[in-house]
C-alpha cells in the first residue's frame, strides 16, 4: 500500500512538472491530441469537435447564440457570476490549476466564476473522455469535461471556459475567409464540420491569429502533413500556437459582458 501511494504520487509530481515546463504544448495541439480518438454520444448531446451540442436542433444552436438568450447574467454590481460545481476525481494540483485558470478572467474582467449554492444554472467540469464545452449559458448542470488525460492545461481550460461563456472558435468567425483558407481536401472525411463558418458577433474586434480559440494549420489533418488551414495573406503565417488568452481573447469578454 506505500508503495502505491509513493508510485501515485511520484506521478502527480510528473503531472505537475509537466504544467510547469518553460515550454508548454499549444493549446491547439493540446486539444487535437486529448480528443483525437473522442466519439461521443449520450442524451442527446454530441461532442463536434471540442464542441459539445444538442442532437435536438434548438434556436439556441443558431450562431451567434447571444443574440438568443445565451449569455450570463450581469449582476448588479456590474460583475457576471459564473455558478460551477466540480467533481471530486482530481488531485488537489489539478484543482490548483483549474481555479488559477479560472482568476485568470476575474483578473482582467468582469466575469466570476464562484462555486454553486443553490443556482439553477452552472457548469458541472468533470473528468470525462476528452475536452469539451458547450457555447453559452445552456441551462440547468452544463458539462464541461476536463480530462485528466491531456485537459488540464492553462490555455485548454480557458478555451473551454471561453465556450461555455459563449465564443465560437476563431477559425470559424464570419470573416474568416479574408484571413485564412480552409483546404477540405487535406481534412480528415466526415470532420469538415469542424471548419463550418458560423455568423459570429465579432464585437468590431480584429481577426486573431494569436487567439486561444484559433487552431492549428494542420488541425484536422488526414495525413497530420497537409495543412487544412493557412493565411490568406501569407504561406508561412503562423497560428495556432497560444498557450493562454490573447489581449483580443479578453476584449471580447469585455465587450460582450463587461461595457454595456
Amino acid at each position: 500500500m506505500a508503495a502505491m501511494k509513493c508510485i501515485l504520487g511520484l506521478l502527480v509530481l510528473l503531472t505537475v512538472s509537466a504544467w510547469t515546463e518553460a515550454t508548454v504544448s499549444p493549446t491547439a495541439e493540446q486539444l487535437q491530441k486529448a480528443n483525437r480518438n473522442l466519439k461521443w454520444n449520450h442524451n442527446g448531446i454530441q461532442i463536434n469537435g471540442d464542441i459539445a451540442v444538442s442532437s435536438r436542433p434548438t434556436k439556441r444552436e443558431a450562431d451567434p447564440c447571444v443574440l438568443h438568450g445565451c449569455t450570463w447574467l450581469k449582476d448588479t454590481d456590474g460583475k457576471v457570476y459564473v455558478p460551477y460545481v466540480i467533481a471530486n476525481h482530481y488531485f488537489s494540483q489539478e484543482l490548483d490549476l483549474i481555479k488559477r485558470a479560472m482568476d485568470s478572467f476575474s483578473s482582467s474582467t468582469c466575469i466570476r466564476f464562484i462555486p454553486r449554492t443553490n443556482q439553477t444554472d452552472y457548469l458541472y467540469i468533470q473528468s470525462l473522455e476528452g475536452c469539451f464545452s458547450s457555447v453559452g449559458r445552456r441551462g440547468n448542470g452544463q458539462m464541461v469535461s476536463l480530462s485528466r488525460r491531456g485537459c488540464i492545461y492553462l490555455g485548454t481550460v480557458q478555451h473551454e471556459l471561453l465556450h461555455a461563456l459563449g465564443f465560437n472558435h476563431e477559425h470559424c468567425r464570419s470573416d474568416r475567409d479574408q484571413h485564412i483558407k480552409v483546404l477540405l481536401e487535406n481534412v480528415i472525411p466526415g470532420r469538415e464540420y469542424n471548419f463550418n463558418k458560423f455568423n459570429t458577433l465579432n464585437e468590431e474586434t480584429p481577426y486573431d491569429y494569436d487567439s486561444v480559440m484559433h487552431y492549428g494549420r494542420l488541425a484536422f489533418s488526414k495525413d497530420n502533413v497537409s495543412p487544412t488551414m493557412m493565411a490568406t495573406h501569407s504561406s508561412n503565417a503562423v497560428f495556432g500556437t497560444a498557450t493562454q488568452m490573447s489581449q483580443n481573447d479578453v476584449d471580447r469578454i469585455n465587450l460582450l459582458y463587461c461595457s454595456k
